[in-house]
């Protein structure tokens, strides 16, 4: 009896093994809050995109979890928030010399543990395709010992802000890029990241997975093959070519909805899209940030207010907007549950996977927490409707802003005054969700 029960056992694990949802986290790098046309985008194309907005689930009060590259994507792969997480910038004391040359880039540790590895050890293959900023060359930091199966791309930012570069990295050796060794060059790495993704699902589609495309565009340098549909606007070239790397991108994740759907994984795979942070200009013709204030670098709404879309055909309802308040620390827990697994005890993030499949979750008490160190160094704060800003922390720290985002969303209206009680609270969490950090710290000194 003992002997047949191992047996069947056995027989089951794969199958219990394969109800595993599928997950695919696509990122974006300084793309705008209205950058989409289901976000109000009216110049630049993006159907792909209106697509998975009309088949699964919009946010329109989701945020990053830092106002720049490595801190997001710290907060985003441990939970943890910025005043909590190893990476809290892009460059820190007692960092390594990067790839690109500047001194500074913080790895993650060991004891930062991963979405990717709470996955993996969940039974996921892992894979990540694009742009990682959190570990160099023969660090701690480094893809495969932080819970990746399989990588292609890039290790240091600095060297992603080109799209022909003579080598990216696959695993933990250098892949050359021969096409780009001289002009004419051929090899544009976002098109070799959607072909990537594309083969790891072909390849893994029988067993659970776990796909993270951390796309370079529309980050600067604008280099593109060809500004295709926009050829004819009377736009800057710079302009033409942003549009044109949104609509590449747009028309890469249809490749992969369409890939999902043929290999018939549509229905047990979450698909969800955003940005590493708000847009990094203003455009003069096109729109990025809409009534948003400030942009990349700030804690004002226009810095870390980024599109957020879910689409999970037949768990995820179609069609749906949704205002629930929730950043990149939450990313880590709520993936864990849809895996039916359990995230580390230490972090920030709650899981919103209930508000994903369509209940209802009140995060309206809970605070939203934000620092920042480059410029004047930044901290902000939001819970319901209240979002405080203070600024100078890297010289003589400013008086605390106060905004209520229901009747103010392009924080223009500084009530601060008016309401003494809330500056109080706001102080108390700024004092408690700041924990110091051996690599970051302000100028000011103030805790």
């Amino acid at each position: 009896m003992l002997k047949q029960l191992l047996i069947l056992l056995y027989f089951s694990l794969p199958s219990l093994a394969a109800e595993k949802p599928n997950i695919i986290f696509i990122m974006a790098d300084d793309l705008g809050y209205r950058d989409l046309g289901c976000y109000g985008q009216e110049k630049i194309q993006t159907p792909n995109l209106n697509r998975m907005a009309a088949e699964g689930m919009k946010f329109t009060q989701c945020y990053t979890g830092a106002p720049v590259c490595a801190p997001a994507r710290s907060t985003l792969m441990t939970g943890q928030h910025s005043g909590h997480t190893r990476v809290r910038s892009n460059f820190g004391k007692g960092g390594v010399k990067g790839l690109g040359g500047g001194k500074g880039r913080v790895p993650l540790k060991p004891q930062d543990i991963t979405v990717a590895e709470v996955l993996k050890k969940a039974g996921y293959v892992t894979g990540m395709m694009g742009k990682w900023g959190l570990g160099e060359p023969n660090t701690t930091g480094e893809p495969h010992k932080k819970g990746w199966n399989e990588f292609v791309g890039f290790l240091n930012q600095r060297r992603a802000h080109t799209y022909y570069p003579d080598y990216i990295w696959r695993n933990t050796e250098k892949y050359e890029l021969p096409g780009n060794y001289e002009e004419p060059k051929t090899d544009y790495t976002h098109d070799l990241f959607t072909n990537e993704s594309l083969k790891f699902i072909e390849k893994h589609h029988e067993t659970p997975f776990f796909l993270y495309i951390p796309y370079c565009v529309p980050h600067d340098k604008f280099e593109i093959p060809s500004v295709g549909q926009y050829a004819d606007k009377s736009w800057s070239e710079s302009e033409k070519v942003y549009a044109a790397m949104i609509s590449r991108m747009d028309q890469g994740i249809g490749k992969i909805l369409d890939l999902l759907k043929r290999l018939k994984i549509d229905e047990k795979t979450y698909v969800f899209f955003t940005s590493d942070n708000g847009a990094a200009k203003r455009w003069k013709n096109i729109d990025s940030s809409g009534a948003l204030r400030g942009i990349k670098r700030d804690v004002y709404e226009g810095g870390i207010r980024v599109p957020m879309l879910v689409w999970a055909p037949g768990k995820v309802p179609a069609g749906q907007v949704n205002d629930l308040q929730w950043y990149f620390p939450d990313v880590l827990p709520t993936m864990a549950e849809i895996a039916s697994t359990t995230a580390p005890k230490n972090i920030d993030g709650v899981s919103v996977a209930s508000t994903l499949h369509g209940q209802t979750q009140d995060l309206n008490k809970r605070v939203l927490y934000w620092e920042f160190y480059e410029k004047a160094g930044s901290r902000a704060v939001r819970f319901g409707d209240w979002k405080a800003v203070q600024y100078g922390m890297n010289k003589k720290p400013g008086k605390i802003e106060l905004y209520n985002l229901k009747n103010d969303v392009s924080e223009s209206n500084d009530i601060a005054s008016k309401y003494p009680e809330v500056i109080s609270k706001v102080e108390e969490v700024f004092k408690k969700e700041h924990q110091p950090s051996e690599h970051y710290t302000w100028k000011s000194r103030l805790k």
